[in-house]
């Protein structure tokens, strides 16, 4: 089995591998470590790279070969809706029983600049409302975020900081709601826990009891 992979050279002690559908294999080495080493290293892990690779073909890739052009599919709180374009001369985009309803003057590129925008609107509007009543929610445990961000991350769905500051992807605005609740919940008990630890994990089932099979369903998404 012939594997590719990338060397990133550090500062580091020991040799490790990330696999991931984005960058594909990636091995971290010391300066010191030859490329024999190395490739030694990497075809001793070779049947985990194997196994690790096959799953990605399972992943749902959500803005996958996306052309914004009409009748296309696009994802909306867990929904297909099929993009429709008008040629006008006010932009707009609208949510109108079972598309999604594009105005412009434009270019397909203008299509998708129009549609990203209207996705962050809605995901700013859907995930803090969502913030707030889940707060409100669990106001015995006294969840006060410094500040919340809603933006487009590249890697993962959401982020704590342990100023308090969370930020919470766009992208789960096209997923069905129950994740974003998750992702919500999972990063207020950082407020707490800012680790992965068991109690964190405690706290994260008595709020979210049904954390496990979401967290694998989520995990089957990628926003690339």
């Amino acid at each position: 089995m012939e594997i590719k992979y990338k060397i990133v050279f550090s500062r580091r002690r020991s040799i490790s591998i990330t696999v991931s559908p984005d960058e594909g294999v990636v091995v971290r080495a010391p300066y010191r470590a030859s490329h024999k080493t190395i490739d030694k290293f990497v075809n001793e892990k070779a049947g985990w790279i194997k196994k690790q690779t096959e799953s990605f073909s399972s992943l749902t890739r959500i803005n996958k070969d996306k052309k914004y052009t009409d009748e296309e599919l696009h994802l909306f709180m867990g929904r297909e809706y099929t993009l429709k374009i008008f040629q006008s001369s006010q932009a707009s985009v609208y949510l109108r029983n079972n598309a999604i309803e594009v105005s412009t003057d434009g270019t397909e590129g203008k299509v998708k600049i129009l549609l990203e925008r209207w996705y962050m609107t809605e995901a700013a509007k859907i995930i803090t409302v969502k913030m707030n009543e889940i707060i409100s929610r669990y106001r015995d445990y006294m969840f006060s975020p410094s500040d919340l961000v809603v933006r487009k991350l590249k890697s993962r769905w959401g982020s704590c900081t342990s100023k308090g500051k969370v930020t919470i992807s766009s992208e789960l605005v096209k997923l069905d709601e129950r994740f974003t609740e998750y992702v919500i919940i999972h990063e207020l008990c950082h407020l707490i826990y800012h680790n992965h630890g068991k109690e964190f994990y405690k706290l994260l089932g008595e709020l979210f009891p049904e954390y496990k099979s979401v967290r694998k369903n989520l995990r089957k998404y990628i926003t690339k």
